[in-house]
Formats: C-alpha cells, structure tokens, sequence
C-alpha cells in the first residue's frame, strides 16, 4: 500500500493557535500541513519536512516546510498529546527559516511539556 497525502487545513488551524499563543514567530505562510494515510511506520506519529538548501537554490525560492501527521497514529491520540506532538514538530523548524532543522537535544520532552503548558495558559 502506497502512502496517501491530503491537505490538513484543521492541522494549520491548529499550527497557527499554537504559533499565536507561543509567540513563535515563523512564516506560517510557508508551512503547509498534510495528513498521510498508510505509512508502515511503527513509531512515527508525525514528521516534519524541509525544502533543501539544493531546491530552494535551484527553484529560486525560500525554504519552506511540511508538518506531515500519520493519520494512523495522530489521530487517535487525545487533544493533549496532539498539542505536544504538534509543539514538537514546531519546535524542529529553526527561527533562521532556512531549510534547516532543530535536532532532539533541543527539541525534547522537557521542552515540549513547558511550553504545553504555556500553551494551556495562554
């Protein structure tokens, strides 16, 4: 079974509640959100993606980024763990906005927990 992608737009609502409340203050305009069917991965609940350095030079654009969530497994899980899921793949896209990442040793539990509550108080 192949994956199939659908536009998420109840995910970019989302995205840009958190953003607002948070203070990250991204380009929202160049991140899409999209909702897979299909994938075999076991653990992956939600991923985020980068246009390379490569194609943006090549396409002469700016980077832009894709916050994928596995249907399969995101959207079982209560809003809670939604929220954290969707904070973590935030906190991946660095403030640069260059196509780059944030690796786990930013962006971890600890981190993810305080800024959910932030959220939740915001």
């Amino acid at each position: 079974m192949s994956i199939k992608y659908k536009s998420a737009p109840d995910i970019e609502i989302r995205i840009r509640d958190i953003a607002q409340k948070l203070g990250i203050r991204h380009d929202l305009s160049r991140i899409a959100c999209v909702r897979s069917h299909g994938s075999q991965s076991r653990r992956i609940i939600a991923r985020c993606h980068a246009l390379p350095r490569i194609m943006q030079f090549a396409l002469n654009t700016r980077a832009h980024y894709v916050i994928e969530v596995i249907s399969e497994k995101f959207d079982r899980m209560n809003e809670e763990e939604q929220t954290k899921t969707l904070i973590h793949e935030l906190l991946h896209i660095p403030k640069a906005f260059g196509g780059g990442f944030k690796y786990h040793n930013v962006v971890n539990r600890k981190n993810i927990d305080s800024l959910y509550r932030e959220f939740i108080q915001a």
